[in-house]
């Protein structure tokens, strides 16, 4: 049970069930080892974290690891349950606690704890904490949505794509510092590669590729043990949806990359997928079933935004031609080709007609407008992974969104590099319907690089696209109900740490005209 305080300090029980006044607490109710009988090391050693914000529920996660690169994937824990408190209140403090309770981490989900609290105030801060095993937690800040009817200013970050090995997530350690209301994490949050001692990366491990539950725990622990990933999910509310590597490069439904049989992938699924959500701020309704995972979702920021995140891989079809950089590949074009699945297309189109937010916006993985890249002998190919390689697809959310006027906002991740782009009805030179917002990577691909010649020939055949940078970096949007405002923020190197913070561009689009305007 929950316990909450009423003005003159005394405790009411809050009862748990689901909606707007509860507290959620799904991580079991085996008996548990008490709170006095265990002390000892750290086991917060993964850090706290808050996610999917309503406008009165918050999702809160830990999960206890007081030997985190334990070879099993299991932290150093005991075979048994875990009784963990939590603590939410109005002030940092914790002299205005508003809500409190205690649930058990289980064994068999690594001793992850996800808290559904609910019952809170809507478009507020609040902090919590956790106490288990003898020790207390960090504090964590979360956020709730604004409430319907409610429009404020809010600031969203968005990142993807951060490979361990090469380099640091100095990224991460900026956008804590801007202190966002909420982080859109776009997916490869982690990647599956095996490491190489012997490669002169910035930060060599030595694991070989990942493929079973123990090794997806092992990576994710050696993620979150980084400073910088922790201060981040310690700041602010995430929203996350996976690509490919959290499971396995360019995968595409049932299908894997290579050498892997559809029995050998769906198991390999299936472990990846419960890692991941034991991993991540998810609610209950995320909770994996094998091989599969309902993990797209929208959430309402008041009457402001109304954030679809997508799942572009567990769905799709097969990418066409092969994969890879195709010119003229017909595949692509063939009307019956799916990138979210009839069920998920269905969803979305009766999510977005029912939606009055002023800006609609899709989280997302892969580049979702046109785009070519020149190949050497002067053809233009365009990347098969991408919804480049499910026009239809394509079409049909576009239509979703442009039945009557709406403001179109597409974040994306995957492509290791900031895009600014208009997005269009009828090719790249016809009506425009709304404008992508593509991050660069945290780390993948290394420190990247100024030089023109990187940029300019994906410019020059592009006339939809406005910009583009091979640094690395993140995004950062400050939205009104007038404007939508992205800040590309780059850092010059991850190979090393220390590496300041620039402002490469902002671009804007105003409520009602679609398409990009370059600030300053």
């Amino acid at each position: 049970m929950s316990t909450s305080l009423d003005a003159r300090g005394r405790t009411r029980r809050a009862l748990l069930i689901s909606g707007a006044a509860a507290v959620t607490a799904w991580a079991g109710r085996a008996p548990a080892l008490a709170f006095r009988d265990v002390s000892g090391p750290d086991p917060f050693t993964l850090g706290v974290a808050s996610g999917d914000p309503w406008a009165t529920s918050v999702v809160l996660w830990t999960r206890l690891a007081p030997v985190p690169l334990a070879a099993d994937g299991l932290g150093g824990m005991p075979a048994r349950d875990v009784a963990v408190r939590w603590e939410v209140a109005a002030d940092e403090k914790f002299t205005r606690i508003v809500r409190r309770g205690q649930v058990n981490a289980r064994a068999s989900a690594a001793h992850a704890v996800h808290v559904e609290v609910g019952g809170l105030a809507p478009g507020r801060e609040y902090y919590y904490r956790f106490t288990a095993m003898g020790q207390q937690s960090r504090t964590g800040r979360a956020r709730t949505a604004p409430a319907a009817g409610q429009a404020p200013a809010a600031r969203f970050g968005v990142v993807s794509c951060s490979r361990y090995e090469t380099g640091h997530f100095t990224a991460y350690a900026h956008l804590a510092g801007e202190r966002p209301d909420l982080v859109l994490h776009l997916g490869d949050y982690i990647y599956e590669y095996a490491g190489n001692p012997s490669t002169p990366v910035a930060r060599p491990f030595a694991q070989g590729e990942i493929t079973t539950l123990a090794d997806y725990r092992l990576r994710y622990a050696r993620y979150r043990l980084d400073p910088d990933l922790q201060a981040l999910h310690a700041t602010s509310p995430f929203a996350v949806v996976f690509d490919d590597h959290e499971v396995d490069n360019n995968w595409a439904g049932d299908v894997p990359e290579d050498g892997q049989t559809r029995e050998q992938f769906l198991a390999r699924r299936a472990a990846a997928f419960r890692a991941y959500h034991e991993v991540m701020p998810l609610r209950q309704a995320a909770r994996p079933d094998g091989s599969r995972m309902r993990l797209h979702r929208d959430l309402a920021w008041g009457d402001l935004a109304t954030l679809y995140m997508l799942d572009t891989r567990q769905y799709r079809d097969d990418q066409p031609c092969g994969d890879g950089n195709k010119v003229d590949c017909a595949e692509a074009a063939r009307p019956g080709r799916t990138m979210l699945g009839a069920a998920q297309e269905a969803w979305l189109r009766e999510r977005a007609q029912a939606s009055r937010a002023r800006w609609d916006v899709l989280g997302q993985q892969v580049f979702f407008g046109e785009l070519v890249r020149p190949l050497p002998d002067g053809r233009n190919a365009a990347p098969m992974d991408s919804w480049n390689g499910y026009l239809a697809a394509r079409a049909r959310v576009l239509d979703t969104f442009t039945t009557r006027p709406r403001n179109l906002v597409v974040l994306t991740g995957d492509i290791h590099r900031h895009y600014a782009a208009t997005l269009h009805v009828g090719g790249p030179e016809g009506r425009p319907v709304g404008g992508e917002f593509v991050t660069t990577s945290v780390t993948s691909g290394g420190d990247g690089t100024d030089a023109p010649a990187s940029s300019d020939p994906i410019l020059a055949r592009n006339p939809n696209i406005h910009y583009t940078c091979d640094r690395r970096g993140y995004l950062l949007a400050d939205v009104t109900p007038e404007a939508w405002t992205t800040h590309y923020r780059v850092v010059p190197w991850v190979t090393r740490p220390g590496a300041p913070l620039e402002t490469r561009r902002t671009y804007v689009m105003e409520a009602g005209r679609p398409g990009l305007t370059l600030a300053g």
